[in-house]
């Protein structure tokens, strides 16, 4: 069985982030996974009922497995808290990729939902710290191998050397 990966919709091209943006990071190969249905294309954020556009929103005081445990909150620029937005985001990104059988996700990094290797620091000043978003956190916690938009590279060679095994 191919390997299935949940991806960013913003990655494939969709105008889905906070600013309506899209960042399509489409590759041969993520057209290529594409066309043999591969991909579960999903934005949580979207699927938890965020708006198009949206305030940006950072994690205040911890990272999203902190915030999955309700150690620490997301605000928005505003000072809004929309933690629990973003704790059903996370929570739909796990059925998404759960549903679609997903062993992997591309997410968008520095996203307080898909950062995986970054996030904002919590101060809306453009810094980026270490740390994950609170569906990169939930995915990697239930198993599900989690790679940044900017591990392209590593997400290829770790899906070849998944469906070289089990040839």
């Amino acid at each position: 069985m191919k390997t299935k990966i949940l991806v960013s919709a913003c990655l494939m091209g969709h105008k889905v982030r906070y600013n309506g943006s899209e960042k399509a990071a489409i590759s041969d190969t993520l057209h290529r996974w594409q066309r043999e249905q591969r991909l579960v294309t999903h934005c949580p954020e979207l699927a938890a009922g965020l708006s198009i556009p949206r305030l940006p929103a950072e994690i205040v005081d911890g990272s999203g497995t902190e915030v999955m445990a309700d150690q620490a909150r997301i605000l928005e620029s505003d000072g809004s808290d929309v933690t629990a937005h973003y704790q059903l985001a996370a929570w739909l990104a796990l059925r998404a990729a759960q549903e679609g059988k997903c062993s992997a996700a591309l997410l968008t990094d520095g996203s307080p939902t898909c950062g995986s290797e970054q996030i904002y620091d919590g101060t809306f000043s453009g810094q980026k710290r270490r740390g994950m978003g609170v569906a990169a956190a939930l995915l990697r916690e239930h198993g599900i191998q989690v790679f940044s938009d900017n591990q392209l590279a590593e997400l290829i060679a770790w899906v070849e050397e998944r469906d070289n095994d089990s040839v």
